[in-house]
């Protein structure tokens, strides 16, 4: 089911030279040269919160939290259908095509979580399926947010920079973009543990968000950074990966870094939108507010509660991530809550057996415009 590009025959000698060459970046520690040049063009993405675990076919989820590059999206909503026991489909309309990423995060109190079962295009349009769970790796009904996006080319607007990668589980990219041209990589480390390189992006120090989902259709699994090394060439990311019985697991994933940039990495950057990463402290080029206000962390763990002061505007999304070892995971307990202006996100992280504990996260939110 996992159609990533529009030409599939020569998909796998494409992927050998391509791993060939990162994995000679990776050895080099230099940056790769970038590739040709590409026609900027308006990127293609769309999100959605689904607010009823239980849908009926052809549900709208709530209006205020999607939108998405399409013609008139307040016309031409995201629909959802369930396919099954915590299973879904979600329909972004009229932004079809190869390649992107998508990510997901389950809106729930309960010690569940939500990842990525594959997207592909269909007709004119782009199908996201998530797959949610109990801790104890049983499917089960869940809320949640989704976000796919695609790009291409280098940005209309160069400040900042983002970038994404799809790994399968054998660390061969199978589709990635970086806003400088040049090429992402992965290595393959032992059981559940990849290297991940983007080259160009970012600071020498930690600086921006990143945003990690497992994807898997088989059984549930759960991604998360386990960690960061900033240089002066780029970003080096650690992905560990995890099976229900809190075990390192082989599977796919996405990752998406974004530094002064959104999580969803449009050709224009909305006005509206922040980040923050919590490693027991808050760095501060990892905590951004767009407004130029400054976000605050707040509550015990169960949940914390961020605070984004003046970027509250729908429609808008939010995506969590745990930050690492262990197999801790995170989600938002409840949907964000817009007061005076300010974005409030309540943020759960729960260790394995679904108890809640006080760990490490990344969290984004933006609006769309």
């Amino acid at each position: 089911m996992h159609v990533r590009t529009a030409d599939l025959s020569t998909r796998p000698v494409r992927a050998v030279l391509l791993v060939l060459g990162m994995l000679a970046a990776l050895l080099a520690a230099a940056l790769p040269a970038a590739g040709p040049a590409q026609a900027a063009v308006p990127d293609r993405w769309g999100f959605a919160y689904l607010d009823s675990a239980t849908p009926p076919p052809g549900y709208v989820p709530d209006p205020s939290r999607q939108w998405g590059s399409w013609a008139s999206p307040s016309a031409n909503p995201v629909k959802v259908d369930q396919i099954g026991l915590g299973s879904y489909v979600v329909h972004f309309p009229l932004i079809g095509g190869p390649g992107g990423i998508a990510h997901a995060t389950a809106v729930n109190s309960a010690a569940q979580w939500c990842q990525i079962a594959d997207w592909k295009t269909v007709g004119s349009g782009q199908d996201v399926y998530v797959n949610c769970y109990l801790p104890s790796g049983a499917p089960a009904n869940s809320t949640f947010t989704v976000l796919y996006t695609s790009s291409s080319g280098l940005p209309a607007t160069p400040s900042g920079s983002y970038g994404y990668i799809n790994s399968d589980s054998s660390g061969t990219v199978l589709t990635q973009y970086n806003s400088t041209g040049a090429t992402n990589a992965v290595s393959k480390g032992s059981t559940g543990i990849w290297k991940a390189w983007l080259p160009g992006l970012g600071l020498s120090t930690n600086a921006g968000n990143l945003q990690v989902t497992a994807v898997d259709a088989l059984q549930g699994a759960r991604c998360k950074v386990s960690d960061w090394a900033p240089g002066t060439t780029g970003q080096t990311v650690l992905v560990a990966c995890y099976d229900a019985s809190n075990a390192p697991y082989d599977t796919e994933w996405t990752l998406s870094y974004s530094y002064l940039r959104a999580v969803h990495g449009p050709a224009f950057p909305p006005r509206s939108f922040g980040y923050l990463w919590y490693n027991g402290s808050l760095p501060p080029l990892t905590n951004y507010n767009s407004s130029g206000a400054t976000n605050t962390l707040g509550g015990s763990g169960a949940p914390f509660t961020v605070t984004m002061p003046s970027v509250a505007v729908p429609s808008d999304t939010a995506q969590v991530t745990a930050y690492g070892s262990g197999s801790a995971y995170c989600g938002l307990q409840m949907p964000w809550a817009r007061t005076s202006g300010s974005a409030r996100l309540y943020v759960s992280c729960f260790a394995p057996g679904g108890a809640p504990v006080k760990t490490p996260f990344f969290v984004a939110y933006t609006s769309a415009f």
